[in-house]
């Protein structure tokens, strides 16, 4: 059993090209710190709107992450800004879910970025 953070960011009116490019950097700077991304991409009814869907054990290991990745140089000094810039607002919501449907929600939801897949 794993919590899952479903962060669902609208996006300013055309910013998707500009969001999917600077996400490509901070896809690879959420992986190289160990965060679980599960799942990636654009909504299929709003096509501003994305979403991001991560793994982590618990609520404590998921707010360690977090600050460990957000307040990294990588982070700041790498993609946040041109992230930030295409944000309109964004969502939090948190759920937990076994690992056979964490691993069917990884499969069945590839990621937007360059068409890898988790």
């Amino acid at each position: 059993m794993k919590l899952l953070e479903i962060r669902t960011y609208k996006l300013h009116a055309d910013a998707s090209p500009r969001f999917i490019k600077a996400f490509q950097l901070a896809l690879q700077l959420l992986r190289e710190s160990g965060i679980d991304v599960v799942a990636f991409g654009q909504s299929n009814h709003e096509h501003d709107s994305f979403y991001l869907v991560r793994a982590f054990k618990d609520q404590t290991h998921m707010v360690a992450s977090q600050d460990a990745f957000y307040s990294s140089e990588a982070w700041r000094q790498g993609p946040r800004e041109s992230l930030v810039a295409c944000i309109e607002s964004y969502l939090n919501t948190l759920l937990w879910l076994n690992n056979g449907g964490i691993e069917d929600l990884r499969k069945r939801n590839g990621l937007l970025v360059e068409g890898t897949p988790c």
